[in-house]
């Protein structure tokens, strides 16, 4: 549906007359202070979902439940005659809520994502045979999209070098009793540059994708709040056909030319959201002293390992926490030096959790616990997020682990068949070459198994990376061609 108006400059029309001399200049400046557009307003997210049918493909922006376009989910979950689709996300939403719905009326064919999670109904149709699930680690998905909009048709990355993703045989399908993988990724081509082996990842692009903004106008030009930039912004240049659910709609001028994120070049329908819901997937506030005395021993385990983790972090260093356990750490760090911490669905500066009146539903980290931005903290895009990692400009990355071997190999994501948590965004930081990488993980495992071996048992998050091992026994360092060597007990 589009309408043409006519849109007024920044400057006023007046002010050009009264600074010119009058004459034909003077009438032609006044033409060129106004000019006719097309709107891009859709009158309901019904109206704007028009055209997207059974075996299309979607992006679909959001992280978690943060900057999910809740409205347009519902209008496709109303239209039951839409099945067998292809959503590319980077996760599921939650079983009952997000593009979970979707899952629940058996709406979706494949998704390419990169994290399950802690959906069950989305691990329980993968595991079972029900749907084909396309892992991808996530900055690759990010800048898999991002080139896909950019007109680019390839790259090559580092991430997943050495693992599943370079020699093929993810499960995408399993069969119904989940013993068979009836459909597994391909193997990837490599080519070497400056000696090192590299994957090539292909541009990714859909039929439709459907982005969440806070504000847009009538135009298309898009601006995020605070973490729901994350996989929004890409997304929203990969579309044939873009469609975008805002919070508010201004009139065309009022967002600030460098205030814009997404230029409405790339949008071609725009809707007010009827309701948002912004659930905020674990809402997470900042405990005491006292509260933490009064914890589980498990959970007291737990910190008593992030305590040990957080003395690795030294001034000025830019750092990035895992989700989980590492994430803890950021109620550690030392008061008398500053730590600027990176999570990877785009914040900078991340802080503590919130009190109760600080908490944002466009604050979350990568883990969709509610969190804070420090003073001079800044939020981005999932694709510049993961720039920033694989350009090497962390010092260092927490995470937790399964398993770690003698030489440094990494396992976290999967037991086959089992647990499937997704390739997430491990893969892509272990992969940055100049990060210090610390993983932090029980020393055994809940039949008490050790999980510090000689070889991995499990599937490989990466190889050779780790640098430090912190355990609630002891700490190892991992010497390059040699092994272990214990540090501390």
């Amino acid at each position: 549906m589009l309408a043409v108006k006519r849109q007024a400059t920044l400057s006023s029309a007046s002010r050009i007359h009264q600074a010119l001399r009058p004459g034909l200049l003077s009438r032609l400046s006044f033409a060129a202070a106004t000019r006719a557009y097309h709107s891009k307003l859709y009158g309901s997210a019904d109206e704007a979902i028009e055209g997207i049918k059974t075996g299309s493909k979607l992006l679909i922006g959001g992280f978690g439940l943060c900057g999910i376009p809740e409205n347009l989910l519902k209008a496709i979950a109303r239209r039951k005659d839409i099945e067998q689709v292809t959503a590319v996300s980077n996760n599921a939403g939650t079983s009952d809520y997000g593009l979970g719905t979707l899952l629940q009326s058996r709406q979706i064919k494949r998704m390419v994502s990169s994290y399950v999670g802690e959906n069950k109904e989305f691990a329980r149709q993968y595991l079972g045979g029900e749907l084909e699930v396309e892992l991808i680690p996530q900055g690759t998905l990010a800048e898999r999209v991002r080139c896909g909009g950019a007109g680019i048709p390839a790259f090559y990355t580092l991430t997943g070098v050495g693992t599943q993703v370079e020699t093929g045989g993810i499960p995408i399908k399993y069969s119904t009793d989940g013993q068979k993988v009836l459909i597994a990724s391909e193997p990837r081509e490599t080519k070497m540059f400056g000696g090192r082996k590299y994957l090539m990842e292909e541009g990714i692009t859909g039929d439709f994708a459907l982005i969440k903004a806070w504000k847009a106008d009538e135009l298309g030009n898009l601006v995020f709040k605070y973490a729901g930039n994350n996989f929004n912004a890409p997304m929203a240049t990969a579309g044939k056909i873009t469609i975008v659910e805002a919070e508010e709609i201004v009139p065309v001028g009022e967002l600030g030319p460098d205030n814009i994120h997404i230029p409405g070049i790339h949008v071609h329908r725009v809707i007010k959201g009827e309701v948002y819901e912004k659930r905020i997937e674990k809402l997470t506030l900042r405990r005491s002293a006292t509260d933490e005395n009064s914890l589980p021993a498990s959970m007291q385990q737990r910190i008593h390992i992030i305590k040990r983790a957080a003395r690795e972090f030294k001034d000025g260093m830019y750092v990035n926490l895992g989700i989980g356990m590492p994430v803890l750490a950021s109620n550690y760090i030392d008061p008398s030096i500053t730590v600027h911490l990176q999570s990877e669905n785009g914040i900078l500066g991340m802080g503590p959790f919130p009190r109760p009146e600080e908490v944002d539903a466009d604050l979350v980290n990568a883990g969709k616990e509610s969190v804070t931005v420090l003073p001079g903290g800044s939020c981005f895009s999932s694709d510049v997020s993961f720039g920033m990692i694989r350009g090497n400009r962390l010092d260092m990355t927490i995470l937790g682990g399964m398993q770690v071997s003698q030489f440094g190999d990494l396992s976290n994501w999967v037991v086959p068949g089992k647990i499937i948590k997704g390739l997430g965004g491990a893969m892509d930081l272990v992969a940055a070459t100049n990060s210090r990488v610390v993983v932090t993980m029980t020393h055994n495992d809940k039949n008490g198994g050790p999980k510090i071996l000689k070889e991995n048992t499990l599937p490989l998050t990466g190889v050779k990376c780790v640098d430090r091992i912190i355990t609630d026994k002891c700490v190892f360092d991992v010497i390059p061609g040699k092994g272990l060597l214990l540090r501390e007990l």
